[in-house]
């Protein structure tokens, strides 16, 4: 379909007109295409060749409103670093309208109502790390929003620490962009009670349809949600996935890792990773990432206290843990290959020796996996070896993991057909980014595009690359990021 032909739909303005700002984006200079997904294009059914033509950049940049759309930004609180901050929203973020089910939002349109000390844009940096990531992700079979299109301009903006950037936008497509934060806000609404139905028959039609009839509908999309959350981290965990600001207003209704900020995964495994250098007391560290998610579907159930037994939404809530850790054990299971169902809680033991293991020895999280794929026989584990600085916890967890595996009379070579299924050559690290922002800061964005095809085909073999699936430098290893974007 051509980019003349798309045309969106708008429902956000069934709402009382005070929770969303109807605006028009602000224009960058010179703008440029800097990279587009054909795989994002698909959920639209958007022709790729239209995504080369200047109509689709003035698209992006908010000069072309096609049919049908109106932009508008949307009100809502949330938990910040655990305090509560009762007015915040799309400060930089305009939403177009939707089509397939799927939302269209530009990151980096310019100033809202909901901007607060902001400048409304977004700096190139930030920019590729998110179109990148959201693609990596989806990849991974990780819920996340997606990324159709990037573009750059000569836009000067400044942020904190003094140097000059130049501004860019991401065009994101999501089922849906209904927060937790969206419900705190409109539960301290005039009208409150009314207005949370409203938003929860909204989030009801996005993302949990096959509850529209149901008696307690309210209650089972609250269920629902904790059941998506806990399978959702337990993903981001067993791929040592951080998001760095799980603030409430960073969570969404859909269960979907949303809003890139100061992410990372992991380089070498550390249990209370801090990817975020804000985060100076570790509230958002790797393993607090199942806690916190927790905390923010409390948060939401007290939001709902208007319109469901809240009683029976905390109740519920109490199973969160539990399902967050069944889902981390299947996924861990079939990332060394085991089988779940034998010896069960000895694989427990396993895994936690295992990442006890990694930790001391200061291996690469990710890589460890891979090439556990590649060994030959569990009789030569050089190549892993070699990846450690300290050999000898590894070692010992290597001898477990033989014994385990010839208690369970498995085979490992049919063992290894289940992990190259969960165990990808690459994974995007955050010292890839980099190297691909430094060359487009010189106006040299093949890196970016480059990237963009290892992130959405991570099980490839990308031969030209072959160095970005060996372990991350130890100088590069994680490093801590900012929120500044």
């Amino acid at each position: 379909m051509k980019l003349e032909e798309l045309k969106l739909d708008v429902d956000y303005f069934e709402f009382d007109e005070t929770l969303y700002q109807k605006l028009k984006p602000q224009a960058l200079n010179n703008p440029h295409l800097i990279s587009y997904s054909k795989a994002a294009c698909d959920l639209i059914n958007l022709d790729y060749d239209d995504c080369q033509t200047d109509d689709f950049v003035n698209f992006v940049n908010g000069e072309k409103v096609l049919e049908g759309s109106t932009p508008y930004s949307m009100a809502y609180a949330g938990h910040q670093f655990g305090y509560f901050v009762p007015q915040l929203g799309d400060g930089r973020a305009i939403n177009l309208g939707s089509i397939n089910h799927w939302h269209l939002q530009t990151k980096g349109s310019g100033l809202t109502r909901y901007s607060r000390q902001g400048d409304g844009k977004a700096v190139l940096r930030s920019s590729i790390r998110e179109f990148i990531i959201s693609e990596a992700m989806d990849a991974l079979g990780i819920p996340t929003t997606r990324a159709l299109a990037l573009i750059g301009s000569s836009h000067k903006v400044y942020r904190s620490y003094g140097e000059v950037e130049t501004a860019a936008i991401v065009m994101r497509l999501s089922p849906s962009w209904i927060r937790i934060g969206t419900f705190e806000f409109f539960s301290r609404t005039k009208n409150s009670k009314d207005n949370l139905k409203q938003l929860a028959n909204y989030v009801i039609k996005q993302s949990y349809p096959n509850l529209k009839d149901e008696q307690n509908k309210y209650e089972m999309m609250y269920f629902n949600l904790v059941d998506k959350t806990a399978k959702l981290v337990a993903q981001w965990q067993a791929y040592g996935f951080m998001h760095g600001v799980m603030n409430t207003d960073n969570m969404s209704m859909a269960g979907l890792t949303i809003d890139y900020g100061p992410f990372a995964f992991m380089d070498y495994f550390e249990k209370h990773c801090i990817c975020n250098h804000t985060d100076e007391q570790g509230r958002y560290s790797y393993n607090n990432q199942a806690y916190i998610a927790q905390l923010n579907l409390e948060v939401l159930a007290r939001s709902l206290d208007q319109i469901c037994d809240i009683e029976k939404l905390m109740s519920y809530l109490d199973t969160f843990m539990s399902q967050e850790q069944k889902a981390y054990l299947e996924i861990m299971n079939k990332r060394l290959g085991l089988d779940e169902s034998l010896s069960s809680d000895l694989n427990i033991d396993l895994f936690v020796e295992l990442l006890s293991s990694l930790e001391s020895s200061k291996c690469d999280y990710n890589c460890f996996f891979y090439e556990l794929t590649k060994l030959r026989s569990l009789d030569n584990i050089s190549s892993i070896l070699n990846m450690c600085i300290f050999q000898e916890p590894i070692k010992k967890w290597f001898e477990n993991y033989k014994n385990l595996i010839k208690k369970q009379n498995q085979d490992f070579t049919n063992m290894k057909k289940l992990m190259r299924e969960v165990n990808p050559k690459y994974i995007i690290k955050n010292y890839m980014l980099q190297e691909a922002i430094e060359d487009a800061k010189n106006g040299n964005f093949k890196l970016v595009n480059d990237l963009l095809k290892i992130a959405q085909n991570p099980f490839l073999e990308h031969k030209d690359f072959e160095r970005y699936s060996k372990p991350t430098p130890i100088e590069f290893s994680n490093l801590r990021l900012s929120c500044s974007s």
